[in-house]
Order: structure tokens, then sequence, then C-alpha cells
């Protein structure tokens, strides 16, 4: 099971970007993903994976989890970028279009101790979702992307501003990670300058049940952290909840009734999750 701890914003950045790499440092994100593979050119990839392992050796980012996207293994870079950062250990290495156990594995038999994360982009990986799942725990995989981006092009779909071709692969992707106690985080938003699209494809991915959403300019880091936390009527239900069922007189009952409300068991788990990341979201502001 992934520990709780805020997910809300996870900004890329090319590692080629020696002035970006020290802007992360002080940006409101809660993740930072290094980018050497889409936002880096073929001639910059190995000085991009060197200034991608100085940065994670350096450290300075604070309590924001720092995590690297590598090259493809099926690319001339993929295999070097994985024995590099498997020796100075981010929080993360991001592998990109894993369709299957077998390319899982062979991630996971590179990285040493270091966790993974995979990208969920490609249509073959949409029917291997539950054996992605299960292979999660033995391969130190606990978070997944998805990539709409490689995933619309794959499938040859035109997503409108509801991103209504998508619908069924983004809920199938959700309910596959909480089905094997996983994090997993929304595709970008292309247009920069659509804030109003932008807060909108958030709330989507809200309603979708999303830890957050990945990001490629600064920008979106406001919305994106105000939109994936908790309300504060949220959290202060949430702790009505739960204190409600601590009373002695409700220890044994599956159901009661808060605040002329029916309340079950379930709605308690939810309740207790709610203020845990509302906790780290606060640790993680202070």
């Amino acid at each position: 099971m992934t520990a709780i701890r805020p997910r809300r914003s996870a900004l890329y950045l090319p590692a080629s970007n020696s002035r970006a790499l020290e802007k992360a440092r002080t940006l409101a994100c809660d993740v930072v993903i290094l980018d050497l593979e889409d936002a880096v050119g073929p001639d910059a990839k190995v000085e991009a994976r060197e200034q991608a392992v100085s940065a994670v050796k350096a450290g300075g980012f604070g309590r924001r989890e720092l995590v690297v996207r590598v090259n493809g293994l099926d690319t001339p870079w993929g295999a070097d970028d994985l024995a590099a950062l498997a020796k100075v250990r981010p929080n993360a290495i991001l592998a990109p279009k894993v369709s299957s156990v077998d390319e899982l594995n062979a991630y996971a038999s590179r990285v040493g101790e270091t966790r993974l994360w995979i990208m969920v982009e490609t249509c073959k990986a949409l029917f291997a979702l539950d054996a992605l799942g299960h292979a999660a725990l033995a391969n130190r995989t606990d978070g997944w992307v998805i990539g709409t981006n490689d995933l619309a092009k794959e499938m040859r779909c035109r997503p409108d501003a509801d991103r209504t071709p998508l619908l069924a692969p983004l809920s199938l992707a959700v309910a596959a990670a909480r089905a094997h106690g996983l994090a997993i985080l929304d595709g970008v938003f292309n247009e920069i300058a659509d804030a109003e699209g932008f807060e909108r494809q958030c709330r989507q991915g809200v309603e979708f049940g999303f830890d957050g959403k990945t990001l490629i300019h600064p920008s979106q880091l406001e919305p994106a952290n105000r939109i994936f936390a908790p309300e504060a009527g949220e959290a202060a239900w949430a702790r009505t909840i739960v204190e409600a069922f601590a009373a002695p007189e409700n220890a044994s009952k599956g159901v009661i009734k808060v605040e002329g409300r029916m309340v079950e068991r379930l709605h308690l788990a939810e309740a207790e999750r709610l203020i845990a990341i509302s906790e780290a979201i606060a640790a993680h502001e202070a």
C-alpha cells in the first residue's frame, strides 16, 4: 500500500535545463519529475542524464518527491539512464510506455532498491492493468502516471475538452490502481494559456479519483494544489465521522446516524484517509 502523502501536483522539468532544476527546489509542487525522455532532444540526452544525477546527489528538494523519468529500454539511452540513477536513488524512477509485466520486470531488475513508477500510455497497457497491478509489489512499484498524449496518439482518438474518448481508459486505470493500492496521477493539460480549461480538467481528475495531476508549467501549480486538496468542509465532516465512531456506544456498530445522516464503516475508512492526506498537505506546506 502506497504511503499517504500529497501528490496533488507533479511538475515535469527537462533535466537538460540547469536553471529549471535549480528553480524546482523553490516551487510549490508536491512532486518534481526530472525528464530525460520527451522533453530532451537526442543530442542532449547524455548531458541531461548527468545533470539529473547531479541534482539527485545535491538534494535540496525538501519535502518534494524527486522522480526521474528515464528513456525507454528500447532506446540507446535507457539502460545507461537506469544504471546511473540506481546508484544515486531518487525517490522514484519513472519508466515510460510499460505495456506488460515482462517490461515491468525488465525495468525493476535495473533500478536496485529504488522505487519504480510507470507510465500507462499505450493501448496494450490498458489490457494489462490488472496484471501490472498484481506485479507491482514484487517490483517495488507504487505509482502509475497516465500519459494521455501518447495514449490518444496510439488510439488515434481526438479528445475534446472533456476527454470523452478517454473516459473509459482513465476510469479503468484509476480502478486498477485502487484495486492494488497504487498512487495514480492524471495526464498533462497541453494548453498552458487556458487557465479555465486546466481547472476544469483538474476537477474532472478529482471526480475520477486521481491523486493529482502531472503538469508542464509552473503556472499550473496553484490550481492543481488547490483543487486536488480536500476542501475544508470535507475535512471537518471527516473528523465528525471519526469522532462519532470513536464514541464507546458506537464501537461495535456498522451503521450509525451522524447529524441526521446514515454513515457506514466504509465511510469511516474514507474519512480517515481524507484526514491523513489533509494533515500531510498541512505538514508539506508548513
